[in-house]
């Protein structure tokens, strides 16, 4: 969007070099596309120079220098149907793949909500829909389901749930539905303040030659984007769009696709953003041999966009697509926004490339110079000229989240009413026995975002039209699904006695509680199953004079298991257990600095609460010295494990030697403060009763609302527990409602649900990852030194065992860090 220019500069007459050229676009000079093609093979730095000047011109003129932006987002994938087939893409699905996944055909209205929901409640304010081409024009399926439901089109269904969305949470809807006329754009505007649709590529050759990535998408013809892009400029929309690299394009392609935009914006004004994105392989897709973008050539594709488009447009760029310690390269390159980050779910486009947490952005792009503000889904300067920009029925919901400068406000986001615009009544079909201009609350909405009857009992009930869940399990008692489903939704509204009840669950009622709380670990942490390359190593073990005897080691020994689960690709090296008492204290961090010897970049996880203490109490430092001590000597995060279950009456009875609960509450707490992220974990299946355990989940939720600092929770059977809350209720059944709780309990508070493969076996694991689970731990390498020398020793996870696991359950497998980021090849 032009919002006006630098001061006015003298350009250098026009010259050959690379030098005149960009002294020339500093200046003020446009590039056309040979120019533009020219820029792409300039050197990186020149272009990083002039890039990064125009980019603090064009914050400075904004009124915010310094200041680079994002919008703290749920993504909501609609439906996964598409009537294109683009190679690259894992988004989509076949009808088949959505009866084996028991994925739903669309979301429904409750199931959006659900995530929504709890969007709102950790202050996002933007909810993207995305969603496939067309799909009804494909699949049968999919038109059956909307005729079903009273809705003439998938758009149709987009426009009801934007405007529920805002309706019941404040929060505003940025719509990227793909391909749209214009009647529909018109449709979308009065409950969508923003909409997108990428271009990609203006390539007609990847279009038009068989083998081609978007042969046979007729929504990838570049002439039919453009077209569309034109006409939301033409409707007033402000609009996202941008290219892909690495697709196969030429470098010219990419120099006439940006001028394209350019051309699209200087005759409206109205593309707010130009997202630059990088193309990367992902498996079960035609491309997933092809190699990633160029990191040089997506570098010099960034700076030169905002060369072609000056200081005024924002330029953005997806963090999670690139590597951690690319993020300044890409600052550097001149770009002010990192587009829509997620606290909650996953980025389902790229379901390989989790987000990056929200402080850790922050943080990044303040170690370059930058701050970091939260936008709403409309840029500030359409959001200040919200008269021209915005359609009337937004302008309280949009005015509710922005602050004076256009900025998201510091605010949790509210219902706000969307108000209707006056246009005529337009009759639509609906099904028979429903009317579609009936009264009610949406008596007074225009006709292509009123939902028919048989929607509106869809979006209070939350059903899909049928006696079955959205997933496929058999009808129950509907207590226990309405029950399950606000569960889902908002579970801090459910006391103590409906959680015990769900924990008590069997037959088809626990069938619908697993399917809802798969349900939530789709929609918020995505499809992949993950796990990480570990090997454990028990502390206890250790003896400094050296190893006498089988399951200990000394610290050369250390560093030689450490160098060895390295070479097996390990990531991980998990050190827990207290030292003997006749070990001086100081062997803990001795411990850690030979494990980060043998092998400097492993990620070291050490020390529960338990031994922590005893590192504070034997060596004198107190529990913060302990812990600034580990930090010194390479732990990066430690186990959350050496308790059972947060009750003193169950501690007495089971595990007396272990630590106090408070005393242990106290020690978590303190290792979250220092910087320390951490696992919790719940065991179960012994003296315990329903009560002590929803109690241990709540002091666990509680936790993180006040540090952030768990990554993860695993519910542990006891070993030798085997003690069900239901009298003759199948351990496996046990092993469902434990994991289906913990999810829903615990959901928008601790995102990821570890399923323990070595207590319940890989059978038992895969039914517990369709029932709220989503990662499988660990490996845990014996490996070749001293294999005997690990906790849960014999037991190993292999690498293709856990691929051929989570293809069996047709979900994408990812190698995790401990902290749940990308792997590193």
């Amino acid at each position: 969007m032009s919002t006006g220019s630098v001061a006015p500069r003298v350009a250098p007459a026009r010259g050959t070099s690379i030098d005149d050229l960009l002294a020339r676009v500093q200046g003020g000079h446009r590039p056309d596309v040979d120019e533009t093609e020219q820029l792409l093979h300039a050197p990186l730095d020149e272009l990083f120079r002039v890039a990064g000047a125009l980019r603090d011109d064009g914050l400075a003129l904004a009124g915010r220098p310094g200041v680079l932006t994002y919008s703290r987002k749920v993504f909501v994938p609609l439906t996964t149907l598409c009537r294109d087939r683009c190679h690259y893409c894992v988004f989509v699905d076949t009808p088949g793949q959505l009866n084996l996944l028991r994925k739903p055909t669309y979301m429904s209205p409750e199931q959006v909500l659900t995530i929504v929901r709890q969007g709102q409640a950790l202050g996002c304010k933007e909810a993207l829909l995305t969603l496939g081409d067309r799909p009804e024009e494909r699949w049968p399926e999919a038109r059956a389901w909307l005729e079903e439901h009273g809705f003439a089109s998938t758009i149709d269904y987009v426009a009801h749930i934007a405007r529920l969305i805002t309706a019941e949470t404040g929060m505003l809807v940025h719509a990227n539905p793909g391909v749209m006329h214009p009647d529909e754009l018109s449709t979308l505007r009065p409950v969508s303040p923003s909409m997108g649709m990428m271009l990609e590529t203006t390539s007609r050759r990847l279009y038009e030659e068989p083998g081609q990535v978007h042969y046979g998408s007729p929504d990838k013809d570049p002439d039919l984007r453009l077209r569309v892009i034109d006409d939301a400029g033409a409707a007033g929309i402000p609009f996202t769009t941008g290219i892909l690299v690495g697709i196969g394009e030429a470098v010219r392609d990419r120099a006439e696709s940006l001028i394209a935009l350019r051309d699209l914006d200087d005759r409206h004004g109205h593309v707010q953003e130009v997202i630059v994105q990088n193309f990367r392989a992902k498996p079960r897709t035609a491309m997933q041999g092809a190699p990633d973008a160029d990191m040089h050539e997506y570098l010099a594709t960034v700076a030169v966009a905002r060369l072609v488009f000056g200081p005024d447009m924002r330029i953005q760029v997806p963090p999670n697509l690139s590597d951690p310690r690319e993020l300044g390269a890409l600052i550097a390159a001149g770009i002010d926004d990192w587009g829509g980050v997620s606290p909650l779910t996953a980025d389902h486009v790229n379901p390989e490339r989790p987000w990056p947490q929200i402080d850790d952005l922050a943080a990044q792009t303040a170690a370059h110079g930058y701050t970091l503000r939260e936008r709403l889904t409309a840029h500030p300067e359409f959001v200040q000229d919200a008269a021209h920009w915005i359609d009337p029925a937004l302008h309280a919901p949009v005015r509710a989240l922005a602050d004076a400068a256009g900025l998201a406000a510091d605010v949790i986001p509210r219902a706000v009413p969307v108000v209707p615009r006056t246009v005529p009544e337009v009759p639509r079909a609906v099904p028979e026995g429903g009317s579609g201009t009936s009264g009610g609350p949406d008596a007074d909405l225009p006709s292509s975002v009123r939902p028919s009857s048989s929607a509106h009992h869809a979006a209070s009930s939350g059903t899909a039209g049928s006696g079955t869940t959205s997933s496929g399990a058999a009808s129950s008692d509907p207590g226990v699904k309405r029950l399950a489903e606000r569960a889902a939704s908002d579970p801090l509204a459910l006391d103590d006695a409906d959680w015990t009840r769900l924990l008590r669950t069997t037959g088809a009622e626990l069938d619908t509680l697993a399917a809802t709380a798969d349900d939530a670990r789709r929609y918020t942490v995505g499809e992949p199953i993950t796990l990480v390359q570990n090997r454990n190593l028990t502390s206890t073990g250790f003896r400094r004079a050296g190893r006498v005897a089988a399951g200990e080691f000394d610290l050369d020994d250390a560093a030689a298991i450490a160098a060895d689960a390295a070479d097996l690709g390990a990531t991980e090296i998990c050190i827990q257990g207290s030292l003997r008492p006749d070990e001086d204290p100081s062997g803990y961090l001795d411990l850690v600095r030979a494990v980060k010897r043998g092998a400097p970049g492993i990620h070291v996880h050490a020390y529960r609460p338990a031994d922590v203490r005893d590192l504070a109490d034997r060596g004198g430092l107190g529990l913060d010295g302990a812990l600034a001590a580990m930090r010194e000597a390479g732990v990066d995060t430690v186990p959350g494990t050496g308790v059972k279950i947060l009750s003193e009456r169950v501690r007495a009875l089971v595990a007396p030697g272990d630590l106090e609960i408070d005393r242990w509450v106290e020690a978590i707490t303190a290792a979250h403060r220092a910087g320390f992220r951490s696992t919790s974990v719940l065991f179960y299946g012994h003296v315990e009763t329903a009560e002590e355990r929803v109690a241990h989940l709540r002091r666990l939720r509680e936790i993180q609302t006040e540090t952030r600092g768990f990554a993860e929770f695993v519910p542990i059977p006891l070993p030798g527990g085997d003690v069900p809350l239901v009298a003759g209720r199948a351990p496996v059944d046990e092993h469902r409602a434990m994991v289906a709780v913990s999810r829903l309990l615990l959901s928008g508070s601790i995102a990821h649900v570890q399923i323990p493969w070595t207590r319940v076996g890989r059978d038992t694991a895969a039914v517990l990852l369709r029932s709220g689970g989503d990662d499988l731990g660990g490996t845990l390498y014996d490996g070749r030194v001293l294999p005997d020398t690990g906790i849960e020793q014999g037991l190993e996870l292999p690498v293709a065992a856990a691929e051929r696991l989570a293809r069996s359950l047709m979900r994408p497998f990812r190698q995790r860090t401990t902290d749940y980021r990308v792997a590193p090849a």
